[in-house]
Formats: structure tokens, C-alpha cells, sequence
């Protein structure tokens, strides 16, 4: 590792050849968005160095990580406490090799437990640096302060929701910008010919999508299979898809094994997106995905079960009326939502069972799914990692302001 006074990259005269940006993703989601960056910041400025900390989407560019992304890869309130020594090492670790080798940007991605406490460090020893956040922390969702506190460190913040830059003028927070969400890139992917009205009530499919953490899918999977049992017995010829995630694959198998109608079990995205395209209607756990089947077209209901203790955490901390991304756009329940012990068998299949036919709950969620999509849309066709990589380029060469 170099001394604090070193160039960050380049020539032996010490100029550099291109800009050097540090990157820090600390989960999945965040690595394939960093990854869509990358690529983004290399077809503009080829001779870019691009250096910090990713998994392996981001090592599939040709990046260098300065440790596993898996040692901070650590979702949820108590997996944090259980994990806090070694996420406390790898956060001096992060910020260190930030400080020591100074780029011209620092951006952060996601994972505000980690990431945010290196732009911390980093601010206070190395105020030059700009600082671009990638992925708004919710705010507009709980503990609303944060917005605020962040300006000091961050100079800009990169949204995926388009009401984020308002929420963020609204609440004090920095400089924020929608550049859209990543699924905006797949629209491709997600949408198919609606099927008449006929060929659907004949043969209806139904997508269950219990979720991609191993908590969730063990709440959720008893439920989801007793409802699918009385969709089954209630609306003729009915088929179950359940896209399942490859880590809790066996997880899935073990629990529908006990189910009274058993799903067709697929893995994969393209396997998970062909199943969205042909669905009539979905039973979901809260998260991304809904927002998925929302601009797929494909009307949903929505369940979440956490534990007790996270029950009242939340509680006293989140301040939106609502659980799912569709719903938060719109601020108002379009997708019914059934949280905790609402989330029962016959509660959920009395709310599925109409969309699967034609009806006016059916209509009024495509009908919101379409202002849903115009709400996401970037002006001239951009993509969202092109004007993530223009915003993050802009500040090459630009000192933090202090402002």
C-alpha cells in the first residue's frame, strides 16, 4: 500500500493517465450496479482506473477487490450486530486504502451500515475527495434525519426512484439526482403480449415469489402454499411458477414438499423473467420484485412476515404508510398489501383469486402499473448507468466544495 502522498495512478512523472475512482458495493444488487457503472465510465473514458471494493459481477469488468465482498455482505439489523467486529475491520480497512491512495472520486454503492461510515473516515481525512452516492438510503421510508446528516459527506447522490431528489430537497439532504432504476434496462426482458381475456381464464398462471432471504422464505412459504391450495380449488385449470433463488433452491424444494399443490420450481433470471412474461397474476414478498411485475404488467399481492423484535423496530422507526415499492411511488395501495398475521392463507388467496380472472381489481393495477412506468421513464431513452457514469465523471477534478 502506498503513503499518503502518493499519486493515485499513472505515469512515473506522477501525472496520471486517466481518472481513478474508488468503488465500494457491499451486496449483490449493489455489485451488479456497480458493475453497469464500470462498464459505463470505460466507454467514455477508456484509460479510467477503477479500484475498491466488489463481487463478482464487478470482478467480471476486469476490477481488483480489495477484500471479498461477502466479508460485508451482511443484511439486516441483528446479522449486523452478530458480524460488528469484523465489518468494524473491513470499514477501517476500506477507508485506509481511500485515504492512503487518494482517487479522484470516492462512490459508494448501497450497504449504508458500511458504506457511509467509510465516507465518514474518508471525508475527515481526506476533504478533497468527492464523494457520490449511488442508491438513495431510504429516508422517505425511516429515520428521515439521515437526509440531513448525509449532506456533509456525500456531494451527490445518485437516486433510482424517481421522488427521491424531492424527498431528499424536502428533508435537507445533498444534491440528488434520478438516474433511474436498473430495470429500466430491462424492459425488454419483463414485457409480453398481454393474452386475450380467453386464453387466459382458461389456463391462468400464477407466480409465487417468496422472497431471496432465507428468513423470509421460511415465514412465507407455509402461507404461500396454503394459499395457492384454495386458488387451486377455486379457479379451474390454474398453474403455480415458482422462481426460486439458486442459494435457498433446496430450502424452496424441501418446503413446497409439504404443499398440497405443488409449483413448477425455476432458477435463474432468464427463467424468472419467461415466467413474468406469461403470468396472469403474482404472490410476492415485499422488495424489488414488486416493482418488476408492476412494469411487467403483471397485477400482484403482497406479503411480508418478520420477527417480533424487527416487528417493533420498524414500527417505531419507518414512517411510510406502505410496505411495497409500487405503492410507495404512487402513495397510495394499488398492490394489496398483507403484512405480519394478515398475511394468512385465505386472506391471500381471497385477494389473488380476482386478479387471475377479469375484473376491476385486475384493471385498476395495470392502469397504475402504466403511470408506474411513465414516472420511471429518463428523458431522450438514456440508460441508467450512462447517467449514473456522466454525474460520477463530472466531479473528476472537482474538490469537494466544503459548501
Amino acid at each position: 500500500m502506498t503513503g499518503a502522498g502518493a499519486p493515485s495512478a499513472g505515469r512515473s512523472d506522477g501525472t496520471q493517465d486517466g481518472p481513478d475512482i474508488f468503488v465500494i458495493a457491499g451486496e449483490s444488487s449493489g455489485d451488479e450496479l456497480g458493475a453497469a457503472l464500470i462498464r459505463a465510465i470505460r466507454a467514455r473514458t477508456p484509460d479510467a482506473r477503477i479500484r475498491g471494493i466488489g463481487g463478482d459481477a464487478m470482478l467480471g469488468q476486469g476490477f481488483t477487490s480489495l477484500f471479498p465482498m461477502t466479508d460485508i455482505a451482511v443484511m439486516g439489523f441483528l446479522p449486523v450486530i452478530r458480524n460488528l467486529r469484523r465489518l468494524l475491520a473491513r470499514i477501517s480497512t476500506a477507508a485506509q486504502a481511500v485515504i492512503d491512495n487518494p482517487p479522484d472520486v470516492l462512490v459508494i454503492i448501497d450497504s449504508p451500515d458500511f458504506t457511509h461510515r467509510v465516507a465518514r473516515r474518508v471525508r475527515a481525512a481526506r476533504p478533497g475527495i468527492a464523494i457520490v452516492n449511488y442508491v438513495s438510503p431510504t429516508v422517505w421510508a425511516w429515520r428521515p434525519g439521515r437526509a440531513r446528516k448525509m449532506r456533509p459527506y456525500v456531494d451527490h447522490l445518485l437516486a433510482l426512484l424517481p421522488f427521491e431528489p424531492e424527498a431528499h430537497r424536502r428533508l435537507g439532504g445533498p444534491d440528488c439526482t434520478y438516474v433511474g432504476h436498473p430495470l429500466i434496462e430491462r424492459l425488454d426482458l419483463l414485457r409480453r403480449p398481454e393474452p386475450t381475456p380467453e386464453a387466459a381464464s382458461d389456463t391462468p398462471q400464477m407466480l409465487i415469489l417468496p422472497g431471496s432471504r432465507r428468513s423470509e422464505v421460511q415465514r412465507l412459504m407455509p402461507v404461500f402454499g396454503e394459499a395457492a391450495a384454495r386458488v387451486a380449488k377455486a379457479v379451474p385449470g390454474v398453474t403455480f411458477v415458482l422462481p426460486a433463488v439458486a442459494h435457498l433452491a433446496d430450502i424452496i424444494r424441501g418446503a413446497v414438499a409439504a404443499w398440497e399443490v405443488k409449483p413448477q420450481i425455476v432458477t435463474g433470471e432468464a427463467d424468472k423473467y419467461a415466467a413474468m412474461r406469461s403470468a396472469r397474476a403474482a404472490l410476492a414478498a415485499s422488495g424489488t420484485v414488486t416493482l418488476e411485475l408492476a412494469l411487467a404488467g403483471v397485477p400482484t399481492v403482497l406479503a411480508y412476515k418478520v420477527s417480533r423484535i424487527e416487528e417493533e423496530i420498524a414500527r417505531r422507526l419507518i414512517v411510510t404508510p406502505f410496505a411495497g415499492l409500487p405503492n410507495i411511488i404512487l402513495e397510495r395501495e394499488l398492490v394489496p398489501e398483507f403484512l405480519q398475521d394478515r398475511a394468512s392463507g385465505p386472506a391471500l388467496a381471497d385477494a389473488i383469486i380476482p386478479l387471475l380472472g377479469s375484473s376491476p381489481e385486475r384493471e385498476a393495477q395495470l392502469l397504475g402499473f402504466s403511470d408506474i412506468a411513465a414516472r420511471m421513464q429518463l428523458p431522450d431513452g438514456a440508460s441508467p448507468s450512462a447517467m449514473a457514469a456522466d454525474i460520477v465523471l463530472q466531479y473528476v477534478g472537482r474538490k469537494h466544495s466544503g459548501k
